[in-house]
């Protein structure tokens, strides 16, 4: 349930405002360095920074390797990596406990869970457990050495100028979606299968588990139903499987074709916001207006990036794998 992958394996576990979150990581081959310091970078990605638009919430989020790395490089076991929680205000969510919040998973989790959930900033439905998601991705990337994973931000609040998109939330006093795109070069051809484990359909299961996605294309995605035919196929042009243009993002059959990787997610507005919204009561029964406190984002899109990156690099060292084309002993 709460585990991902086939030979590269990772497990998450905690909540945002427990006493931490973490991962473990099984499969990764014995003998990658691994430092502290090489994480950081990407955990500050996560974070946001200073950028306006994200949480003023901010954890160290400093790797804590429990199990699995010796003397600064893996053993060949599990990978522990836990990351200490120090910055919560589970007070906000106390206040607004009866009314579950519109968005969020409050009212489902409450139903599935029979009371008994983590709710204090979303529980395990937290985006907080993407800090371990983007630890693993750390070590996937080392992993795929030459190949390149780059994701961004180009469109928030339907505007190409995020600066633009997120005065839209300012200016409304409420949130704002985006789009992010995620490019991939150097991966070999032949990797996937043609239906159940497709690049598309576990690249596509593993981008709608990150907290606030709703949608996913390659290629041209939605776009190739407007189009001929002849219009959307790749003309191929030498042996090696480059093609004219990559309307197909890269994957025809379920299978990588050489060419450049290319999908896009769509993200959805923050559900929390400050503006005044409408719920039920579930001890009264009965709908009643409140506003949402805490620290939140107003475009939680702007701190998915690096996420993106990590859950591709994960699910590519997994086909890597399989493929027989990433060695096991580094």
């Amino acid at each position: 349930m709460n585990s991902f992958g086939r030979l590269f394996k990772i497990q998450i576990f905690g909540e945002s405002h427990g006493s931490g979150v973490g991962l473990v990581i099984d499969g990764c081959p014995a003998g990658l360095p691994v430092e502290v310091k090489e994480f950081m970078p990407d955990m500050l990605r996560r974070q946001g920074g200073n950028q306006i638009g994200t949480t003023p919430r901010k954890e160290e989020d400093i790797p804590d390797f429990k199990t699995g790395v010796f003397n600064g490089k893996t053993t060949g076991f599990p990978i522990m990596i836990f990351f200490e929680n120090k910055n919560t205000r589970s007070g906000d969510y106390d206040k607004n406990r009866n009314i579950p919040r519109p968005g969020h998973a409050d009212f489902v989790a409450h139903k599935k869970y029979g009371g008994f959930e983590d709710y204090r900033g979303g529980g395990h439905f937290s985006a907080r457990l993407t800090t371990g998601i983007v630890a693993a991705g750390v070590v996937a990337k080392k992993l795929l050495k030459d190949i390149t994973i780059n994701a961004k931000v180009i469109e928030v609040g339907g505007e190409a100028d995020v600066e633009k998109g997120l005065r839209k939330a300012i200016e409304a006093k409420d949130s704002v979606g985006g789009i992010i795109e995620c490019r991939t070069n150097g991966l070999p051809l032949g990797l996937g299968e043609p239906y159940f484990y497709s690049v598309e359909s576990v690249l596509a299961q593993a981008m709608f588990s990150i907290p606030a996605v709703k949608g996913v294309e390659f290629g041209v995605g939605f776009s190739a139903a407007r189009m001929f035919g002849t219009q959307h196929n790749d003309a191929i042009e030498n042996m090696e499987g480059k093609t004219r243009t990559n309307n197909a993002g890269g994957i025809v059959g379920g299978i990588t074709n050489g060419n450049e990787l290319v999908f896009r997610i769509a993200i959805k507005p923050t559900s929390s916001t400050p503006k005044e919204q409408t719920s039920l009561n579930w001890n009264t029964g009965q709908p009643e207006k409140f506003s949402v406190k805490g620290r939140h984002d107003l475009c939680v899109a702007l701190r998915a990036p690096v996420i993106v990156e990590a859950y591709t690099a994960i699910v590519l060292v997994d086909f890597m794998m399989h493929a027989g084309k990433l060695a096991r002993v580094v």
